[in-house]
Parts: C-alpha cells; structure tokens; sequence
C-alpha cells in the first residue's frame, strides 16, 4: 500500500502526539502538579508537598533583572543568574529602560532556567509598572490614572489596560504593579496623579476595569497600595494616615473590594504607612481578618518596595535591624511575598522555623497563595509568553494603541470655564499665541514613565500646528517663563506673542519626573516622595498668565498638571479654562481635538478642586453636620468681605467632584423610579430622560448619588451610586438607565456591623456632585 506525503506527515504527527501524552502521563502521575485537568487547589497542594524549604522560600521574595544583566551594557552574568534564583525563584523585576530584545531575550532566560534547570520547575512572575503604560522605551503612553478617571468610561479603561497587558506580554513581562485605587482625598500628597480620584464608587468601578483589562489578557494586575493609604498627615508620603474602623470600611476599602474581590485581582501590593496606630504591612486586621477570612481572597499581598524595613525603622515597632522580628510582624500578618529594595529579611525564615519562632503554617500558606496566582495565571503551560520579534511593532505602540490614546486623553479633558472662546474655528482663526512652559520642548508626563519619555510625544504646539497644518492660521510660541523659576526675562516675548495673535492659549501647571529622574533629586512639584504645602502655580507662572490676560483678554489657559491647582482668579479672569491632568504621548493631539472643536468635551472631574490649600479637605462626600458654609472673600480688586466659615474664603469647592462643562447643553427630566419600596436585595432601576438641547452632539456624563436620609450613625451627605455616558446628537433625548444596588446602601453601625438599615433613601440625579437636577426617593423597610 502506498500512502501520501499528507497522509504520512499525519501519521508522524499522531505518533508525536501520542509519545507526547504518554510521556504526559508518566510525568502527571509523578508529578500531579503538572497536570492543568486537575483542580488548581490540588496542584497547589501536590506541589507545596514536594518543596523544600529553601523552595519555598524563593517562591516569598523578589529577584532583579539587574542581577544577571547589565542595564547599560547588555551583558548577560550566568553567575548572577544563577545566585538569584537561589532564594528568589518567585518573581523578579524588569522595569529598566533597556531595549525590547533584551528584556525579551533575558526573561526567556530565566524563566527557561526555571522551568528547565531547578528541581520542580516553577515558573515566575515577571514584574513591573504599568499604571499609564507599559514601562519600556517607546511602548505606548497614556495619561495618569487621574486624567483617564476623568472619562468616566470604565469600558475605555477595559481597553487601555488590554493593550498594557498585550505590549508587557509580547516580551515575556506577565505581571504589573497597577492599578492604583487608593482615594485622593488629600491633595498635598505628591501621588495624586497615581489615583482615579477622590471617590469609592468610582475609583471601584475604574479600578474593576483596569484589573479585568488586564487579566482577561492574561496579565497580572497588582491592586495597590492596601489599604487606606492616600490620605497621609500633613499629605507627606508614608505619614500616618488617621481613621478609624468606621471610615476604613466606609471609604477606603469598598474601591479595594471591587478591584480586589469582584474583579478577582490576581495579587496586592501592601502599604508604607501605618492607619490607626499600626503599619499596613503587619496590619493582622486588615490583611487577614479582613481580606482573607472575611473576604475569601486567595492569592497573594506583596509589599512594597523596602517597606518591611519601615517596621523597625520608621514605625518603630522592633530595634532597627532586626530582621526576624520584622519577618515576624509581616508575614504572619498575612504579607505574603518581600518585594526588594530593602534587607530581605524573610532571608530569616529558615532560621525561625529550625528555632520554632515561626509556625510552618504561615509560610505554606504563603507560598501556596503565590503558586495559586500562577497556576491561575496558566504560567505552567505557557510560562514564556513572548512572541516573535517580528511581531513586535504590530502589538507594541501600534496605531490602534496610539489612536486610543488619544481618544482616551481627549475625553479626559475638563472644560472647566469657557465664555465663548472655544471652540476655535479652524476655518476663520487668523493667528494663535502658544505660550507657557508646558507647551514646547519636553513632554508633561506623571511620574512612573520610563526613562527619557519626556524627549517623545505630541506637545501642545505639537498638536496644534498639525490641526491647523492646512489652514492659513499663523502660529507665535513663546515660552514666557521656566516652569521652577521666579525669572520673567521671557515675559516681553510672550506678552508681544499675545498681542499679535488673535486669541492666546497659555499651558502651565505642575510636573513630575521620570522612573529614574524622580529618585535623583532634581525639582518637581508632583509624584511620589514629592508632596506640597501649596496648590499654587510654581514660580513666575501665575504672573505669566497676568500679564499675557493684560496683553490678550482673548486667552485661553491650560492647566497640565498631577492634581487640582487653586488660583480662582484665573476662573473669572480667562476666556476659557481647560484641565488636562497629565496627558499620554498624544496629549496635543487630543488637546487641540478640544480647543477645534474636532471633539466637544465631555470629561468630568474625578476630585474636587479646593479654593485654597487651606480650605480642604474638599471632597463631596463629607459627613453631615460637616462644612457650614458663611463665607467671605477678598476680591480681586481688593475689596474685603469678612464671613467665619472661613472669614475670607469658603469651604465649597470651587469645582466640585463630577463637574465638567460642554460645548453642548443637557436637559435632565422624567426621573423615575421602578419601585418606592425595597428590600435589601432587591436593586432598585433608576431611569432619567436626558436631552441635548443644543446643535451640537456630544456627551453627558448622568451621575447618580444617593443619600441615606435617617441612620443610626453620622453618614456622608451623599454618595456617588452609578453613573453612565450618554452620546447625544443635537437635539437627541434617550433614556438613562442606570441600577442602584440596595445592599451597597448599609452602614457600619455603632457595634461595627454591616446593616442595611430601613428608611427613606433619596436618589439625586445630576451633572455633578452640585449640580443636581431631580431627586426621587424609595424606601427600605
């Protein structure tokens, strides 16, 4: 019989297949671990059982890139690859600014090493951060977590964190220390700009869409830092945060749960401070009553970095140094893994177990937690995810990212005043000053972007030269002034700039520094370790503005910055006013898509912004009996009115959480409940008509607060509830829907449990936390 050359490649490949499944066979019945058909908790176990102690203490503390590669030369030291992966076979950091064939090549390396030269073969998570992008050279970038937050479109968010999670998976990366969902509720603190805002509800919802984005694409996500930790003394970073039981479950934590829990977040990250007295990393309350018993997390908290030495150091609950007692405090609190940058003390484990200190409870149930991630992760049947190179520039910064970006940054954007100015027309524009110090020459990015990213991307110029490249329109930069100095030498260029030019647009603000810049010393105003006594423009700025308002009334600023700035004066005196929180690679793109009017705004602001520093806190959702309000003020012409709360200002934000205008205008009517009465698992549907009544399509962000009329203990005037993004022609109504959950309505009452309690809930229905249109209420019983 003959056969063909298809029918015999066939039968080689079933005869490959099937020595492939017996030699399968063989090594699941000696190794069940191996075996992905089985239950994941029975491999965990099975493999917990054949480890040694120096395994498992590998799988507990995080290894370094640097160890076996040279960052600036690309040298690969198999020593130092092999010394790592002694006691830290568990994970290891890549965020270095390397080129993408090194990090590729290197992270195969190692997990290879893994898999195939170590005695079980476990694979590891390769670590680093990605709470705008993928931290590598020329991956994409998009805006701070403050400025996408500020989309209210978690579905947009989805979409950001899946390409994060398809560009770190190209080279092999499999794990990311974002996203960030602690609240910003203290607006000094310097990583403002890592946060969705100052909002529960909200933070949650984005926060779930960042988790789910990236681990439906098979990428770890990091929810950090647990818990409480945004609202440090004095806003210093690592401060204590004060609080106590109440405000915890109240407002901190429920972001973290539906991040966490809801989201099923494949790991945590733990916190530098201390919240009520005790430091989060060896806070036994909050890491195991709270997140495992009460909770039922099951994978794995991770510190940060060097935080376990903050025990001893800083927080002073042991002798500086003691590396057992702080491997003690921490792991038995439920800190499972030892992030670097410190001593490594779970170095230690060993030797507290031989010495009977330490129970070997704690640790399998450590470790069992990290391989429970991985097993999730499906590392162990694809531990080298990387794709070919040649595959690199269609999945790493390609066009459908970049356009993305710029979609998400424009709808970040917030119109904040606008007295007819904006938007500009294209057609009739005869000339447009651009001045300020953020408008040329370097990229106004948050902290955490790679090294040298501010030298790449669309600036404001940028942007605005290329929307009117086919126009006739003449464009005039002048820098005006540095953004650290007090130096107003550039002020005659730029004051002549907006005198010539037929509308002005001035960008100022804060700004951060790069992965590498920010821990050198060099001047910043934002990111971490860099906190403020003031919300004031730096420098000569302010006077910038002054003097090119005298020149050009017809001027137009921009705020680019990590966090609120507070300089009302520029609300009442600017033809328009723009805020755009750190922008992505294309933020002068979707800049100028706003100021031409390519795309009407529709951001909303995800934190209030206070009138003065000494005004906060300013979020919208105090607690009754908070915030009288008697207020004076001084004018801007020097007229004083005296009032008490405060006798000079007024504790009202000047621009409350939700708020953000549009170049269209909405009609709220028809507000509708689908019951008056409820139970406590019932979810009570909320329907409003909203209407655009201008002749322009655009976006209406519906928002939906709730407040508690009657409780048994002090609770917030109100709560953000549900929100949805309505798209409007000129002229459109449509119905918004949105479903407010009843059991997400309870208190922790004056015994410390959760209740949701009977009475009458009023639903209030709005374009903002201050401008609410109609209310409704229903009733529990």
């Amino acid at each position: 019989m003959r056969f063909s050359s298809a029918a015999f490649a066939g039968s080689l490949a079933l005869a490959a297949a099937a020595q492939k499944n017996a030699v399968n066979t063989t090594s699941y019945q000696k190794y069940p671990y191996k075996n992905p058909s089985l239950p994941i908790a029975d491999r965990v176990k099975n493999l917990l059982s054949l480890m040694t102690p120096e395994e498992k203490l590998g799988q507990l503390m995080q290894g370094d890139l640097s160890n076996w590669l040279n960052p600036d030369t690309g040298a690969f030291n198999r020593s130092g690859l092999v010394e790592n992966m002694r006691y830290k076979t568990g994970q290891f950091y890549v965020g270095y600014p390397i080129p993408w064939d090194w990090l590729q090549r290197e992270t195969e390396r190692a997990q290879k090493y893994l898999v195939e030269e170590t005695r079980l073969g476990i694979p590891a998570l390769v670590q680093t951060e990605g709470i705008h992008g993928f931290l590598l050279a020329n991956a994409t970038i998009f805006n701070s977590p403050i400025a996408y937050a500020c989309a209210w479109d978690p579905d947009l968010v989805h979409q950001l964190a899946a390409v994060v999670a398809k560009e770190a998976k190209a080279l092999g990366v499999n794990h990311m220390f974002a996203p960030v969902v602690d609240l910003a509720r203290e607006l000094r603190f310097g990583r403002v700009e890592e946060m969705f805002g100052e909002d529960p509800y909200l933070s949650g919802e984005i926060g779930y869409a960042f988790v789910r984005g990236l681990q439906d694409n098979g990428v770890a996500a990091t929810v950090k830092h647990f818990a409480a930790f945004g609202t440090p003394e004095n806003g210093l970073n690592t401060a204590p945060v004060h609080g106590g039981e109440r405000e915890l479950r109240r407002t901190y934590l429920p972001a973290f749960k539906r991040a966490i829990i809801d989201a099923e977040a494949w790991s945590i990250m733990s916190a530098y401070h201390s919240y009520d007295g005790v430091p989060a990393i060896a806070d036994y309350h909050i890491l195991t009553e709270i997140l495992q018993k009460e909770w039922g997390y099951k994978y794995h908290v991770m510190s940060d970095a060097g935080a376990t030495d903050k025990i001893c150091n800083d927080h002073g609950l042991c002798e500086k140094g003691d590396m057992e007692t702080v491997t003690m405090l921490a792991l038995t609190a439920g800190n499972h893994v030892e992030m670097g940058g410190g001593s490594f003390n779970y170095r230690t484990i060993p030797q507290l177990l031989a010495k009977g200190t330490l129970d070997q409870h704690y640790v399998d149930d450590a470790v069992s937690r990290v391989l429970m991630t991985k097993f999730k992760m499906g590392l162990f049947e694809n531990p080298m995810p990387s794709t070919p190179q040649n595959q690199w520039k269609k999945l790493i910064n390609s066009p459908e990212a970049v356009q993305l970006a710029r979609r998400i940054d424009r709808e970040s954007i917030v119109l904040l005043e606008n007295r007819g100015v904006l938007p500009l027309n294209k057609k009739t524009l005869k000339s447009i000053a651009v001045i300020g110090p953020m408008a040329e020459g370097w990229m106004n990015y948050g902290d955490y972007v790679v090294k040298d990213a501010s030298k790449r991307g669309i600036t404001p110029l940028a942007g605005i030269k290329s929307a009117l490249s086919n126009t006739t329109a003449k464009i005039i930069y002048a820098k005006g002034c540095d953004r650290w100095s007090n130096s107003e030498s550039g002020f005659p260029e730029a004051i002549a700039a907006a005198k010539s030019a037929e509308v002005a647009v001035v960008i100022v603000g804060t700004w951060s520094r790069d992965q590498y810049e920010l821990w050198q010393g060099l001047n910043a105003t934002t990111g971490e370790h860099v906190d403020v006594h003031s919300l004031n423009l730096v420098g000569s700025q302010s006077s910038l503005i002054r003097q090119v308002l005298k020149a050009n009334p017809n001027t137009i600023v921009i705020f680019s910055s990590g966090k609120p700035i507070t300089e009302p004066w520029i609300s009442t005196s600017s033809a328009a006013l723009l805020q755009q929180f750190y922008p992505s690679e294309e933020g002068g793109n979707a800049l100028a898509d706003v100021l031409f009017g390519n795309y009407n705004p529709s951001g909303k602001l995800s934190v209030s912004f206070p009138r003065d520093v000494g005004t906060m806190p300013s979020y919208y959702d105090y607690l009754k009996g908070g915030r009288p309000i008697d207020a004076g003020m001084v004018y801007d012409n020097g007229t004083i009115v005296f009032g008490h709360q405060y006798v000079l200002n007024s504790p009202k934000p000047l621009y409350g959480f939700g708020f953000g205008r549009s170049y269209s205008s909405f009609e709220f009517s028809g507000l509708e409940l689908d019951r008056k009465n409820a139970t406590r698992t019932d979810k009570v549907q909320v329907k409003v008509k909203v209407k655009n009544t201008s002749n322009r399509r655009g976006a209406e962000v519906v928002q939906v607060y709730v407040t508690d009329k009657v409780a048994s203990v002090v609770v917030p005037n109100m709560e953000l509830k549900g929100f949805k993004k309505v798209m409007l022609e000129a002229g459109e109504e449509k119905e918004a829907v949105v479903v407010i959950d009843v059991k997400e309505l309870g208190v922790w009452n004056t015994r410390h449990q959760y209740q949701v309690e009977k009475g009458e809930f009023v639903v209030k229905v709005g374009d903002s936390s201050d401008g609410i249109k109609q209310t409704a209420s229903f009733w529990v019983a």
